[in-house]
């Protein structure tokens, strides 16, 4: 469990990296759409039989990430669009 927090942490940050702008969210809201990147990720490695959904392989890292920038990209617009 910690492995998949340590993850979802790197898996968030790699995902604000990739993300255009400049993102204003937290440390927790970035751990957090990072473990939700690696769910997605998991799910799809798992779907497509190349893993488990809590195994790290490169498949599910990569969907992980492309999940994560999308999750951050769509926070960060909602928050944007709160604050008007």
């Amino acid at each position: 469990m910690i492995g998949f927090i340590v993850a979802g942490l790197v898996i968030g940050a790699l995902a604000r990296l990739f993300t255009p702008g400049k993102q204003k969210l937290g440390l927790l809201w970035t751990l957090l759409l990072g473990l939700a990147g690696s769910v997605i990720g998991g799910v799809v490695a798992n779907v497509l039989g190349t893993g488990g959904i809590f195994e790290l392989n490169v498949l599910g890292f990569v969907v992980a990430v492309i999940a994560s920038v999308l999750l951050v990209g769509t926070a960060e617009g909602l928050a944007a669009r709160s604050k008007r």
